[in-house]
């Protein structure tokens, strides 16, 4: 019987750490593409089974498509570690054609294929960095409210809204708002980028003069900034905008 370290993924992994884990075994995660057809993919995965009457481990290829989960039996795997079988099947899948590297469509704005993968990913909420910087805060024992405007009449939607001491906390994407140390302009369509990270930047000052009119603090985080250390600033702007109102 094959061991379990051949087949079994390890207990406890994170969503992130299994599409990690994929994208190694496929060689990146452009080349994990199932082709839908007029410039659609789908982001497939690899399931290893046992079979305990053959004693043989089976990959599967998965997909979602139209929000239904397909399925394509790729064939048997021999090797003594989950992370050789995966790449091995992998190597079947595209050496029969269920898979394909994606490329960027001819009307697309991003620069590579890569870029296009960045974009399509980009969330508007519960973005890992928010969940990390969510999840500091509440280890220090504040309570938030979360994705609510500051301001009912003002459609600005922050990420962490601290109502009694009038903080709202916004945690802004490198890419997307015109970070000074991470940004990098994009070589197709530049000057379309350009305008669209100045509009997110007007409309990001905008929304700190409108909060701040009205009596909030804001504080804005970035992406890459340690969510320990900016929970550490936020507590403390909570503590003494508390204290003050006391």
């Amino acid at each position: 019987m094959p061991p379990g370290g051949a087949w079994k993924p390890k207990a406890g992994m994170s969503r992130e750490a299994r599409a990690a884990e994929q994208d190694r075994a496929a060689g990146g995660r452009l080349t994990r593409a199932v082709d839908l057809g007029e410039g659609r993919y789908a982001r497939a995965s690899i399931a290893l089974r046992l079979y305990r009457s053959t004693r043989r481990i089976r990959a599967y290829l998965r997909w979602s498509q139209e929000g239904e989960t397909q399925e394509r039996y790729v064939g048997e795997v021999d090797a003594a570690t989950r992370a050789a079988n995966l790449a091995q099947a992998w190597e079947m899948a595209h050496a029969a054609g269920y898979v394909t590297t994606e490329t960027v469509p001819p009307d697309s704005w991003a620069s590579s294929p890569a870029s296009r993968a960045v974009m399509s990913a980009n969330k508007g909420r519960d973005t890992k960095p928010e969940r990390l910087l969510r999840s500091a805060l509440h280890r220090h024992g504040l309570r938030y409210r979360v994705g609510v405007r500051p301001l009912p009449d003002l459609r600005r939607t922050a990420d962490v809204v601290f109502t009694r001491a009038r903080v709202a906390v916004f945690v802004d994407g490198c890419y997307w708002h015109g970070c000074p140390e991470h940004h990098r302009p994009a070589k197709k369509g530049a000057a379309f980028w350009h305008d669209k990270i100045a509009g997110n930047q007007a409309r990001d000052a905008e929304t700190n003069e409108a909060l701040r009119d009205a009596g909030w603090l804001v504080i804005r985080v970035w992406e890459h900034e340690d969510p320990e250390q900016a929970a550490q600033a936020v507590l403390e702007a909570v503590k003494s905008r508390q204290d003050t109102s006391a």
